[in-house]
C-alpha cells in the first residue's frame, strides 16, 4: 500500500488583485499542511486571475506574477503544490503552471490546447505549447525547464492536464502515462454553465479510469471578473472511480477537497493496461524531473465514497443551480465593486421581481453558509451594513425596490411590487411619474407644433414612459452608492423587446442571460417549493397569476408582451434554432412546424420572419446592455459569446426563400382541397 493524501483547492480570485490573491493562496497552503496534505492542486492563472484580458501582455503583469511565485514559495514547506501563471518564454507568452515541492521551484508544465471560443478568448494573448517541446528558462538565478515535464517526486510521478487540455480527444494525459504516471493535476478555469458539472465529473472519472492515475481537478470560485461564474466543485478520482467533490457555488474565499489515495492500487491498473511495443515513451519528448522530497505522515483514513450534494440529487438542478449561481455572481460583483446595496425599478411583473428575489435569496444564502458576522465581513467598507443586527435589517439595507406608476399601470401590478418587497423585507419606495412623462410629451409636441397621439406615435409614447423611469432610479442608486440592476431577459435582448435608457437601464443586468419562459417557470417553482433549506416565496402568487406586461399603452389595449411579439415558448424556441443551431429562416420554421403542430403554418412562417427581422435591427442594443452573467452556451451577450453585425442585410434573400416556400404549402393543400 502506497497512501498519498491528495487536496484541491477552489479560490475566489480577482484579475490584478495581487495582495488577495496571494493571501488566499497563502491561507490555502496552511490549511493544506495542517490537514497533512502531501500534494494540493491549485487553479489555472491563479496568481494573477484567469480573467485579466489583455493586461495579460502587459510586461509589468508578467513580471508581478514572477513577483509573487518568488513570495510565495518559501510558503510550500512540506507540500507539493503547482501555481498557475502567464511565462514569457522566448517571447512567446505561455500559460503555465509550475510545481513547487518542499520549497523547490521544479518547473513549468505549459498548457498545448487554448479555448477560443464562446467565453474564451485564450488565443488572442497566450500561444499553445507545441507537444513534445522543452526549453529552457533562466530564473531566479536558475535554469527552470518549461514544456512537457513529468515530475518525480520522492517517486510519485505528478504531470499536468490544464484545463481545456482534458476536453480535447488527444489529451496530455494519454502521453504522460506511457511514463508511469501516478497523479494528474488539472488546475482548471472552468466557468459555470447549467449542467457542465456532469461532463466535468465523466472527464475526471475517465481520465482516471483509462490512464490507471490519481486525477485531482480544482476549479476557480465565484464571480471573478464580472461575467463568468466558477462554481468551485474540486473533483478527485483514482481509478476510475470518483472519490470526492468540493462544494459547489461556495460563498467562501476559498475551499479544500481532499481524498487519501493508494498509489499501488492504480499502478497495478497501469500494469494490466499497458502493451509492449505500442509506444515509444523515450521519443515522445517528455523530460522527467527527479526531486527528492521529505515523506509526509498519512493519518489513516477511511474507505473514501462520492456523494454528491443532496440538491444535485433533485429533479430540479437547474433550478437549485440558477438560484445558487445568480446569487454567488451577485454577491461578489457588490462586493469587488465596492457597491452598498442594490436598487431595482419593481414593476411586479416577473423580471424585476426576479431579480428582487435573486437578491434576497443571495443574502439568505450567504447568511445561512457564512454566518451573519462572515456575511458582513464581505463587505468592511459599508458602515450601514456593519451596523445591522439580523437578517431581515441587511435585506433593507441591501435591497431597494421603486414602484413608479403612470396612468397606465394597474393596481395589480402595484399590489404585486409592494407584497413582494414586503415579504422579502427589502426597502420600499413609490414614485409617480406622470408629471414628468407629460412634461417631456408636452415639451415636444410645443416643439413639434402638434399633438403626440396613439394613433400615430405609439412606441415613442411607450418609451419616454420607461426612459423616464430611469434618472430617478439613477439617482437613488447614486445616493445609496447601490448597483442599479436592469431587468431585461434573454428573450427580449433577442428581438430588442426593451426600451434603451429604460428598463435596460442599470450597471449590471442579472437576468439578461436566462429566457422569459424558463424565468417564469422558475417564479412558480420559488412561489411553491423553492431552493433546498427553505426560502419559498408564496406572495410571488401575484407576480405569477399575471400575463406579462409592460403596462405602456392605455389599460383599455390590454397590452401583453406575447401579444405583442409571439408566445415565449415559440420566440425561445426560434431564438436557439437561429442563433445557437445557426439554422436559415427556412430550417427554422420546418423545425418549428414539428415542434409546433398544431399551429398554423402560416403563423409560424410571420413569427419566424418577425424573430429574424427584429434580431437584426436590434443589435446596437444588445451592444449596449449591461454586464451580464454566463449561464449556458445560448447566452447572447456580443462582448463573450454571440458576435454579429451591428448593420447587416437583414435576411432578406432567406426571409424571400421562406415566402416562397409558404407559398408553395398553399398551392399544394390548395390542389390536394380540391
Amino acid at each position: 500500500m502506497h497512501p498519498v493524501k491528495v487536496g484541491a483547492c477552489a479560490l475566489n480570485q480577482t484579475p490584478l488583485d495581487w495582495t488577495g490573491n496571494q493571501r488566499r493562496i497563502e491561507q490555502a497552503l496552511e490549511e493544506a499542511r495542517s490537514q497533512k496534505v502531501g500534494v494540493l492542486c491549485l487553479p489555472e492563472l491563479c496568481l494573477s486571475g484567469y480573467g485579466c484580458e489583455d493586461a495579460f501582455l502587459s510586461p509589468s503583469l508578467q513580471r508581478t506574477a514572477l513577483e509573487v511565485l518568488a513570495e510565495l514559495i518559501p510558503h510550500t514547506k512540506g507540500l507539493i503544490v503547482n501555481f498557475g501563471l502567464p511565462l514569457l518564454v522566448q517571447g512567446r507568452l505561455t500559460n503555465t503552471s509550475c510545481l513547487v515541492a518542499d520549497g523547490r521551484l521544479l518547473g513549468f508544465a505549459a498548457k498545448h490546447f487554448l479555448p477560443g471560443d464562446g467565453i474564451h478568448y485564450e488565443p488572442r494573448w497566450f500561444k499553445a505549447w507545441p507537444l513534445g517541446r522543452v526549453k529552457e528558462l533562466s530564473l531566479f538565478g536558475e535554469s527552470v525547464a518549461v514544456g512537457d515535464l513529468l515530475f518525480d517526486c520522492g517517486g510519485v510521478r505528478i504531470g499536468f492536464e490544464i484545463c481545456e487540455d482534458a476536453w480535447v480527444g488527444a489529451r496530455p494525459g494519454a502521453v504522460l502515462a506511457r511514463h508511469g504516471l501516478d497523479l494528474l493535476l488539472n488546475p482548471s478555469a472552468s466557468h459555470f454553465a447549467f449542467g457542465k458539472q456532469e461532463t466535468r465529473k465523466h472527464i475526471v472519472q475517465e481520465g482516471s479510469r483509462a490512464f490507471g492515475v490519481g486525477y485531482i481537478h480544482c476549479n476557480l470560485l465565484g464571480n471573478e471578473a464580472g461575467r463568468a461564474i466558477y462554481d468551485g466543485g474540486n473533483l478527485i478520482a483514482s481509478g476510475g472511480r470518483l472519490l470526492a467533490q468540493g462544494p459547489r457555488f461556495s460563498m467562501q474565499d476559498w475551499t479544500l477537497t481532499t481524498a487519501t489515495l493508494d498509489l499501488d492500487l492504480n499502478r497495478i491498473q497501469q500494469s494490466r493496461f499497458s502493451a509492449e511495443g505500442t509506444s515509444n515513451p523515450q521519443g515522445d519528448g517528455i523530460r522527467v524531473i527527479h526531486t527528492e522530497v521529505p515523506p509526509v505522515d498519512v493519518p489513516p483514513c477511511p474507505e473514501p465514497s462520492f456523494i454528491p450534494p443532496d440538491w444535485e440529487q433533485k429533479n430540479q438542478v437547474k433550478e437549485e443551480e440558477f438560484t445558487r449561481s445568480l446569487g454567488l455572481a451577485l454577491l461578489d460583483y457588490l462586493r469587488k465593486s465596492r457597491s452598498r446595496g442594490f436598487v431595482i425599478s419593481l414593476s411586479g411583473g416577473a423580471d424585476s421581481s426576479a431579480t428582487a428575489c435573486l437578491i434576497a435569496l443571495m443574502v439568505h444564502a450567504g447568511i445561512k453558509e457564512l454566518g451573519l458576522s462572515g456575511f458582513k465581513d464581505k463587505f468592511p467598507y459599508w458602515p450601514q451594513l456593519q451596523a445591522c443586527t439580523e437578517e431581515q435589517a441587511i435585506m433593507a439595507e441591501m435591497l431597494t425596490c421603486v414602484y413608479q406608476a403612470t396612468e397606465n399601470s394597474s393596481e395589480t401590478t402595484h399590489n404585486a411590487a409592494r407584497s413582494l418587497a414586503e415579504a422579502l423585507h427589502a426597502g420600499y419606495l413609490d414614485f409617480k411619474i406622470d408629471s414628468l412623462v407629460q412634461g417631456y410629451v408636452g415639451m415636444v409636441e410645443q416643439g413639434l407644433e402638434r399633438p403626440l397621439r396613439w394613433q400615430t406615435d405609439d412606441l415613442a409614447l411607450q418609451n419616454i414612459q420607461a426612459r423616464v423611469r430611469a434618472p430617478g432610479v439613477w439617482l437613488l442608486a447614486n445616493v445609496k452608492g447601490a448597483l442599479l440592476c436592469a431587468t431585461s431577459n434573454r428573450s427580449e435582448a433577442a428581438v430588442g423587446y426593451a426600451t434603451m435608457d429604460g428598463d435596460t437601464c442599470g450597471g449590471i443586468s442579472p437576468i439578461s442571460g436566462i429566457d422569459k419562459a424558463y424565468l417564469r417557470r422558475w417564479l412558480v417553482w420559488l412561489e411553491t417549493q423553492g431552493p433546498q433549506g427553505g426560502f419559498k416565496i408564496p406572495s410571488l402568487r401575484l407576480v405569477n397569476d399575471q400575463q406579462p406586461t409592460a403596462e405602456l399603452r392605455p389599460p383599455e389595449d390590454k397590452q401583453t408582451d406575447e401579444a405583442d411579439l409571439m408566445p415565449y415558448e415559440v420566440l425561445d424556441e426560434i431564438e436557439r434554432a437561429a442563433v445557437r443551431d445557426k439554422r436559415s429562416p427556412v430550417e427554422v420554421f420546418y423545425h418549428l412546424r414539428t415542434r409546433f403542430a398544431d399551429t398554423d403554418e402560416e403563423q409560424l412562417a410571420a413569427w419566424v420572419a418577425r424573430f429574424f427581422r427584429l434580431w437584426c435591427q436590434n443589435q446596437w442594443k444588445r451592444e449596449r446592455y449591461a454586464p451580464s452573467f454566463h449561464l449556458d452556451d445560448e447566452n447572447l451577450d456580443p462582448k463573450t459569446w454571440c458576435r454579429f453585425p451591428i448593420l447587416s442585410g437583414g435576411y432578406e434573400r432567406e426571409l424571400a426563400q421562406l415566402d416562397a416556400l409558404l407559398t408553395g404549402l398553399k398551392e399544394t393543400s390548395r390542389k390536394g382541397l380540391a
